[in-house]
């Protein structure tokens, strides 16, 4: 595959898949309540943090590792991952759960030391990522998938760059279309879509 077309499709990829996270919604909240341009500063901040930890991660495991069983196995955790998190908990359970992160986020945003606010978002949100996010598992995935740590972070972090700057720029129309009930049914797409695509093509095609 061309390196355009990686770049596309993992741009892509990404870009959705980040917008169907609870990241997206902790965003808006905080671009609705404080100054836009700080928040995308600090998500871009955050994202390139956890971008570089989860591609190294990805990098460390394709040279442990067959690269066949890591995309099998990355295929096999997405579709899993995704029903999980559609069935795993109710609704109310998780919007209390998505209540406490954006009120966290938010005491971090009301700080009148700006670059303390900066700060905060931005631990706040890297530790967030990295404690359990689509985007991670994607990431890993196209790491095996393209064998370029290099190429997977441009991608990976091109397409959370534009979710960032969605989310921080519209903020409360998206709430309309972004419900956690699409949210939910829409990560299960992405997450049974990507992973089936994956196995198949592995299989029929492995390396």
């Amino acid at each position: 595959m061309e390196v355009a077309s990686a770049l596309a499709l993992m741009a892509s990829a990404i870009f959705v898949a980040e917008l169907t996270d609870k990241d997206a919604l902790l965003l808006i909240a905080l671009a609705t309540r404080t100054k836009q341009s700080l928040v995308f500063a600090a998500g871009v901040t955050a994202f390139t943090i956890t971008t570089t930890i989860i591609v190294t991660i990805g990098q460390f495991l394709v040279s442990s590792f067959p690269v066949f069983w890591i995309k099998i196995t990355g295929g096999v955790i997405m579709i899993g991952y995704g029903l999980w998190e559609f069935f795993k908990v109710s609704k109310k359970k998780q919007e209390k759960e998505l209540a406490k992160d954006r009120n966290r986020l938010l005491a971090y945003s009301s700080r009148r030391n700006l670059l303390s606010a900066f700060a905060g978002m931005v631990s706040m949100l890297a530790i967030l990522d990295l404690a359990g996010d689509a985007t991670e598992i994607l990431t890993i995935v196209f790491v095996a998938r393209f064998g370029n740590a290099l190429l997977v972070f441009v991608g990976a972090l091109t397409g959370l760059v534009a979710a960032t700057a969605v989310e921080t720029s519209i903020g409360n129309r998206l709430t309309k279309v972004l419900s956690l009930a699409r949210i939910r049914l829409l990560s299960l797409v992405v997450f049974l879509i990507v992973g089936s695509t994956l196995i198949i093509t592995t299989t029929l095609l492995p390396v």
